[in-house]
Formats: structure tokens, C-alpha cells, sequence
């Protein structure tokens, strides 16, 4: 086994525990949370859920404790590290993805689970309603449906000459199967072709952004998948590198150098979780907190990025962006 091979299993077995452990008082609360990803790439999300529990008047270390939980990237830890959190009788449960809202629903029945999803949470029987939740479950629904097709649409705009379109998809994602139906659906109706390329850790990542360059693909959309957002360093120099004009879900790609973004205001569903989480620990029942829906969507388009890829904005296109990156 090669050295950097070992180095990364290590530091993967050991993400499932705390990021910091918090100085707690005897009686103070604690909120778990439950991230498929890893820990540096999630710290300024982590810090919106910490802001939004502050703003109820839960301050880290003096009012409330964080145990913080990451994967690795591993979706089979989920159910392990759900079930460790239940032992610990959190009072709370953070869980920001599809798979951990269902380990930590399979977990426990009692515990309040607080989730941030961009799927249907009464399609994955996560809850009976949207507006009335039943049992212990309430959040945010980050609802991607159309959303898909928009960011395939944007793309097309960019290339109106190109023909063929690659989706990299996380087949660990309970969500992937509806959202390859969905672009499949977009892509004909643009009369495009479109390819899907699996990947689901570091190494297969590289491979499928390989693949992509080898099929002289002409253009990627990344969906809204929390593996690929805890790897967007690797995925935007993977992009760049094989010349791949690409699309992603949120801003927070672009900002490190991304070509384009369509979707929701990540930190804002983070934050708003957050006092979700506070407004439980003050005594509120998920019951009587329906679950809300993002309403602000932004597209961000770097040109520095364009001009290095050798890509013309259409004017029309510029003129759509909510923030353009010079």
C-alpha cells in the first residue's frame, strides 16, 4: 500500500470523531451533528449552523455543547455514527444530507432531528407533511426539482455549440436515481447528449474527470451532492486542469475559482437549521415547525475563469448573473 494511500485511510477512520470538543457545564445541552464529508471543507457551513443557534441564544461552550460527526465521504458510516450520537442522548441532531436524515431517523424516534436536504422528505417517508411533521423530524427541503434542468439550460446557453454533456454522480447519493431521470429528461428536450460518470471518494473522482477529458465531453454539471461539495477544491482544479467548462450547485465553488453556480444560498439553510435547532432546545417540538423552503436562488459566473477557458459570454447570459466575478 503506498504511503499517501495509508495516511488517508488513517485520517478517514478517524473523522468520525469530534471536530472540537466543546468545554461543556454539567447541565448544558448538546447538538450533534452528522456530516457525510470531512471536516476542513465544511467549516464555514459549520459556522452559519453555529450562528444560527447563537441568534436563539445558544452560545457554543457557555449555553451549548456541538459534537460534531464526519463520514469521510463514507455513506455506510452513517448508521453507526447516528446510533453513536443516540448513546450519547444529544439533545439535538443536525443532519445537512439526504443519507444521514435516514441513519439518524433509522437511529432514534425520540431524539429531535433537525435536516438540511435537497430532496423530498416526504418522498424518503422522512415525515408525513411538509407544513404539519410528525414525530421528531423537521428542517430544511433545499428543493432541487427544475433545478437540474436550470443548470443544464445555463450550460447549453454558454455552448450553444456543444453537444455532449457529462453529470458526475455520487451513486451512494439515495437522491441520484431521480435526478438522472431528470436531467436525462432536460437533455432531450435541448437535444443534447448527456453521460453520467459515478464517483464516490477522491480516487474515483479523479478517474471519472479523466474519463470526461478522454470522451472529449464539452462540458460537466456537478449536482448538489455534499461529497463532491466537501471535495470542490479537487473538482475545480480537476475542471480546470482538463480545460472542462463547468457548473455547480452553489457559490461557494466559484469562489474558489468555479466557471459557473446555480442554486440555493447554502449558508442561509445553515443558519437557519441553526436556530431550528435552538428554538427545540428552548422547548418547541419538530412537530409544530414546518418545514421550510429556500426562496433565493443566485447564479454566479466567474469570467477570470472564462477568459483562462477561452469562452466568450454571450451578453445574455451575463446579463442573467446575480454576481459576476471579474
Amino acid at each position: 500500500m503506498r504511503r499517501r494511500d495509508l495516511i488517508a485511510g488513517l485520517g478517514a477512520g478517524l473523522l468520525s470523531q469530534p471536530l472540537v470538543a466543546s468545554a461543556q457545564r454539567p447541565s448544558m445541552p448538546v447538538v450533534g451533528t452528522l456530516f457525510v464529508g470531512y471536516p476542513e471543507a465544511l467549516r464555514d457551513v459549520v459556522a452559519a449552523f453555529r450562528e444560527g443557534l447563537s441568534q436563539t441564544g445558544y452560545v457554543e461552550g457557555q449555553s451549548v455543547g456541538l459534537e460534531h460527526r464526519f463520514a469521510g465521504g463514507r455513506s455506510d458510516r452513517l448508521p453507526a455514527i447516528a446510533a453513536d450520537l443516540v448513546r450519547r442522548r444529544v439533545a439535538v441532531i443536525f443532519t445537512p444530507s439526504l443519507q444521514a436524515a435516514l441513519a439518524a431517523k433509522a437511529a432514534t424516534s425520540t431524539i429531535p432531528i433537525v435536516f438540511r436536504i435537497g430532496s423530498d422528505p416526504v418522498q424518503y417517508s422522512l415525515l408525513t407533511s411538509i407544513n404539519k411533521p410528525n414525530g421528531n423530524l423537521t428542517g430544511i427541503y433545499d428543493i432541487e426539482a427544475d433545478l437540474g434542468a436550470k443548470r443544464l439550460g445555463l450550460l447549453h446557453d454558454l455552448l450553444p455549440g456543444a453537444s455532449r454533456f457529462a453529470v458526475l454522480v455520487d451513486p451512494t447519493d439515495a437522491a441520484s436515481e431521480s435526478a438522472i431521470k431528470d436531467l436525462r429528461a432536460a437533455a432531450t428536450v435541448i437535444e443534447r447528449a448527456i453521460e453520467f460518470f459515478p464517483a464516490s471518494n477522491n480516487r474515483e473522482i479523479d478517474i471519472a474527470i479523466a474519463g470526461m477529458a478522454q470522451k472529449r465531453v464539452e462540458a460537466l454539471l456537478v449536482p448538489p451532492s455534499f461529497l463532491f461539495f466537501s471535495r470542490r477544491v479537487q473538482l475545480v482544479t480537476l475542471a480546470t486542469h482538463y480545460w472542462l467548462p463547468a457548473i455547480y450547485a452553489w457559490r461557494e465553488y466559484v469562489e474558489i475559482g468555479g466557471l459557473m453556480s446555480y442554486g440555493s444560498v447554502l449558508a442561509d439553510q445553515y443558519r437557519q437549521a441553526g436556530i431550528y435547532a435552538g428554538r427545540i432546545l428552548k422547548g418547541e417540538k419538530p412537530a409544530d415547525l414546518p418545514v421550510l423552503q429556500p426562496t433565493k436562488f443566485e447564479f454566479l459566473l466567474n469570467l477570470q475563469i472564462a477568459r483562462v477557458l477561452g469562452i466568450e459570454v454571450p451578453p445574455t447570459l451575463l446579463a442573467q448573473a446575480d454576481e459576476v466575478i471579474e
